[in-house]
């Protein structure tokens, strides 16, 4: 599923995101999601989440 739309991102969903510091690497992180940032229905880069870890970042997978 796309990471850059809105309504492919649940509460409690488990995705991997990309944090701020690491855009540049694609370092990714796994978390399930615990709010959405993201106010607009979708974004070119990725949804941004705060995971229940406290990390932010934008989706770039979701994780069935």
């Amino acid at each position: 599923m796309e990471g850059n739309k809105r309504v492919n991102i649940k509460l409690g969903i488990k995705v991997k995101i990309v944090e701020k510091q690491n855009q540049r690497t694609d370092i990714l992180t796994e978390g399930i999601v615990k709010d959405i940032l993201t106010n607009s229905p979708n974004h070119p880069h990725g949804i941004k989440v705060r995971l229940e870890s406290g990390k932010v970042g934008r989706v770039k997978s979701i994780i069935a």
